[in-house]
């Protein structure tokens, strides 16, 4: 109810509101000499992509060894146990990654819960979906060349390698990305590197249907700006293609890598014949968390906007534990737009991969967190929660045709077809399902999966 002043105006101004801006956090490089293994470390030495990669921890012993009595006897043991029994992907951190964590409390700190999973953290009662599978978005299914997946009508992508500079516990291309682990034998490209990008080169030259490249991988921070570089300035030469993305979480994990002087030469090369052939540029990223963000990365940003780069966009992942509340995300938001210049455009549901249901939500949590984020931003930069449906692609999480949450099947609609639908008369009548996490559900739901046989 509104009041009136005595002058006869409304009585406005600033309300008391559930999230408060400006932040509150100081936006500094933590000191990664308080980290045991990095006492010594110089500022020069942190800086160089060369020494972050070669100090990157690839294993528990070499955690331990960096981290000493700030890594918990028991974390280690749950880390090491899940290792074992259920992690999909290796470790693999980088200093800059390990230095962004809460060190006082590790086994509570969001980057470390996603980043460095311990078998704790999983759930018992439904550690796996049984519907989840190695390729939960059949992306491989979708191939029209090796690593060429042409699942919308105007856009590809483009998994130029299967390496990242890190890799995260929640991967996606789990099936095709890092090393084997007990759980997972990986996915091996069959063709030679330069064979293959000559083919999706070949595709796209004779596919005027496409528009929109997004090159990724893996992560292009792992691929030498001397084997990027052509290939990106060879897609600008398709008369058709206009908009290109390229897709790395180094930029926040390893900023260090784009502050190369050769890297930065390619890549102001491949901005510079960007503006000249009217393709857009830009560079999409992944951070979960604030924390994550530094004044190194806002560095790097700042780089590739000046010399020509459209936009730099962030692609998060909603996860439990992690990100899942409106004050997690609009602390990120924030931090990307005040900051890093970084903009929000993206968070993800978690896929469906194997022991990831406890970082996933629920089609109702993600609409509710949606609804909770809006208003607080500028539009242009309040970003959108979507469900990356199996075989339809990305969806507003408030689009889904039928919701039942007794069982958590949603079910999703689309109006274009895949590359493997494209003589089914009745893609665009089908309805597609995706799943809840089953603890989400009411007791009865998750009896009724109970006596349902598991996927092939």
């Amino acid at each position: 109810m509104s009041t009136t002043s005595t002058r006869g105006k409304p009585d406005a101004g600033p309300a008391q509101q559930p999230f408060t801006y400006p932040l509150r956090k100081e936006f500094v490089e933590p000191d990664w000499r308080r980290i045991p293994g990095y006492k010594d470390v110089t500022a020069a030495e942190w800086e160089s992509s060369v020494w972050q990669r070669k100090h990157t921890v690839k294993n528990l012993r070499e955690l331990k060894a960096t981290l000493g009595e700030l890594l918990p006897d028991d974390l280690a043991a749950s880390m090491e146990l899940d290792q074992k029994e259920r992690a999909t992907m290796s470790i693999l951190v980088p200093p800059q990654m390990l230095n962004t964590m809460n060190l006082e409390d590790l086994w509570s700190d969001p980057v470390r819960r996603y980043m460095l999973p311990a078998l704790a953290d999983r759930r018992t009662d439904w550690p796996n979906h049984p519907r989840a599978s190695r390729d939960s978005l059949h992306e491989a299914d979708m191939w029209v060349v090796e690593g060429l997946t042409h699942r919308y009508p105007t856009k590809v992508l483009a998994e130029m390698l299967p390496t990242c500079p890190q890799y995260c516990g929640h991967c996606t291309r789990m099936d095709l990305v890092g090393n084997d682990v007990p759980q997972v034998s990986k996915h091996k490209f069959a063709t030679g590197q330069k064979e293959r990008y000559e083919q999706m080169l070949d595709y796209l030259r004779r596919t005027p249907t496409v528009r929109d490249v997004v090159v990724s991988g893996g992560d292009i921070a792992n691929l030498p700006i001397q084997a990027l570089e052509p290939f990106v300035s060879a897609l600008m030469d398709i008369p058709n293609i206009r908009d290109i993305r390229l897709a790395s979480k180094g930029l926040m994990a390893l900023p260090q890598h784009f502050l190369q002087d050769n890297v930065l030469a390619g890549l102001d090369r491949l901005a510079k014949k960007a503006v000249e052939r009217g393709v857009d540029l830009a560079l999409h990223t992944h951070v979960n968390h604030a924390q994550q963000l530094t004044p190194l990365v806002g560095k790097a940003v700042r780089k590739l906007l000046d010399m020509g780069f459209r936009d730099v966009r962030n692609q998060g992942v909603l996860l439990r534990g992690v990100n899942d509340s409106p004050k997690a995300l609009l602390d990120l938001c924030f931090t990307l737009l005040d900051h890093a210049k970084i903009l929000p455009y993206y968070f993800y549901m978690c896929d469906m991969i194997p022991n990831s249901e406890h970082w996933r939500l629920s089609v109702a949590q993600a609409q509710k967190l949606q609804h909770d984020i809006m208003g607080y931003m500028p539009g242009f930069a309040t970003p959108r929660i979507v469900c990356d449906v199996p075989f339809v692609g990305k969806r507003w999480i408030h689009q889904v045709a039928e919701y039942d949450r007794e069982r958590g099947i949603s079910y999703w609609t689309k109006n274009y077809r895949t590359s493997v639908e494209a003589n089914d008369a009745g893609a665009l009548e089908r309805k597609y399902e995706y799943f809840d996490p089953i603890d989400t559900l009411p007791e009865s739901g998750q009896a009724w999966w109970r006596d349902q046989p598991k996927a092939a």
